[in-house]
């Protein structure tokens, strides 16, 4: 499993928060590290809920590389666009993040200058990255997953990130209620309370 470290931000019992890294967003990591690189100096990451563009955010900052606005559609669009004017004064990569999938901006000013930054978007992660996203979750949860559990939960997990959570927070649940073990029972059961009618039919079909 490929992460970064987040030294600033804790999550759980003082250690730190840390990003997974996969096809959806291992093309942000590099980006981040070359901030010289971006179009005046200024980048936009847009992600979905959950999808890490906060913690992009904060450890971006916390690497001294520049300054990061997370949620910066969000803010007040004169405030913002005198921010980013102080950044290009100072010499200084502004990182901006928003949530997917776009960024409406009345200001022409600002839409001007937000339109010709660099753009980053957090994809849809694959199978690889479904299955460290679990792993991670649940081991920040302290979590144990049985035997077998991945291979089961991968292909019928929701592709999106909050999904994932949602659902390693559901077997972790339903793991201290029942008091057992989270295995293919709490598996199914988890995804079951998570899931809607129409993925029910298709993921608990006697058959599978």
């Amino acid at each position: 499993m490929s992460q970064i470290a987040l030294p600033l931000v804790v999550r759980r019992r003082g250690e730190p928060a840390r990003i997974v890294l996969g096809n959806a967003n291992s093309h942000v990591a590099d980006a981040l590290q070359s901030p010289g690189r971006w179009p005046y100096r200024t980048a936009v990451l847009l992600g979905g809920p959950r999808s890490g563009r906060s913690l992009f955010a904060r450890w971006f900052a916390a690497s001294r590389q520049g300054e990061a606005i997370d949620d910066a559609d969000t803010l007040d669009e004169t405030e913002l666009f005198h921010r980013w004017n102080r950044a290009q004064e100072r010499a200084l990569p502004l990182l901006l993040t928003a949530a997917a999938p776009t960024w409406d901006i009345a200001l022409p000013d600002l839409r001007s200058r937000i339109g010709a930054a660099l753009h980053l978007e957090i994809g849809v992660p694959d199978d690889a990255m479904v299955a460290d996203l679990i792993e991670a979750h649940a081991a920040q949860r302290g979590l144990a997953l049985g035997e077998g559990a991945l291979t089961y939960l991968v292909p019928r997990a929701e592709r999106g990130f909050a999904g994932i959570e949602r659902l390693v927070a559901e077997i972790d649940r339903l793991s201290l209620e029942r008091k057992a073990p989270a295995t293919m029972s709490i598996w199914r059961a988890a995804l079951e309370a998570i899931a809607g009618p129409e993925q029910r039919k298709l993921d608990f079909d006697p058959e599978n």
